[in-house]
């Protein structure tokens, strides 16, 4: 017969095993420290969550800096600014036949030239279409002109010349010309209609510039006087 064995010899042997996750690690063999796996697991989940918050933290902090850099330039460099126009100088040719009606004939040549510059004042260019240029008096279109389309560089100043051709034929059949002849005054105005677009990236505005110049020609002294410019910009 066996030997007869001891009641703890029993109790070891059907003692079950730990399961895996509460098993011990032994870290070192001076010092054992134990620590169990799902204490270690919920450690790296932590340390996840930190980083995730530290993330998207330093994401929205660059997209409130981005977007008030943004604003900022939006409100001040990108801002489109209104160009301006101005007429720097006209004159009349051919003023010499203008002394009376009765020597008027269709066959004059009595041409306008006009210095006209325009100014733009924002970050990029602005492009223009091909413009009209229109000479009126006493109410009718007696000279027109086509100005080419252009471009008026970042901050600079854009410089053109307006020639134009009188009608004479529209001229001799006003009535008030006879007046006005006798008087030695021809009160004519010109009137400049140039549009166009200010691309700013993202931001493209369309500008349109009109510029309404009343002035008088004198006959006797061959020039022009009393002029005055009246401008208006639609964006």
């Amino acid at each position: 017969m066996s030997p007869p064995q001891s009641p703890n010899s029993s109790r070891d042997q059907v003692r079950p095993l730990a399961p895996s996750s509460h098993r011990i690690h032994i870290e070192n063999e001076e010092g054992v420290n134990y620590t169990s796996t799902s204490s270690i697991e919920l450690s790296k989940k932590q340390r996840r969550r930190r980083r995730c918050i530290k993330c998207c933290g330093c994401c929205g902090v660059t997209t409130i800096i981005i977007g008030i850099v943004i604003l900022i330039l939006a409100l001040t460099v990108f801002k489109v600014k209104d160009p301006t126009i101005r007429m720097n100088s006209i004159r009349f040719e051919g003023l010499s036949s203008l002394t009376s009606s009765s020597n008027l004939q269709t066959n004059m040549n009595i041409t306008v030239s006009a210095d006209i510059s325009i100014k733009n004042p924002n970050a990029v260019s602005f492009k223009f279409k091909p413009a009209t240029a229109s000479l009126i008096y006493s109410d009718r279109n007696i000279a027109e002109a086509i100005l080419p389309r252009g471009s008026a560089r970042a901050r600079r100043t854009f410089s053109m010349n307006v020639n134009v051709m009188i009608m004479v034929e529209k001229l001799i059949v006003i009535p008030r010309l006879t007046s006005d002849l006798i008087a030695g005054e021809l009160p004519v105005s010109m009137s400049t209609n140039i549009n166009g677009k200010v691309n700013l990236g993202v931001i493209k505005k369309s500008v349109d510039i009109r510029m309404n110049c009343n002035m008088v020609v004198d006959l006797q002294r061959q020039d022009v006087k009393d002029i005055d410019c009246e401008r208006k910009v639609s964006l």
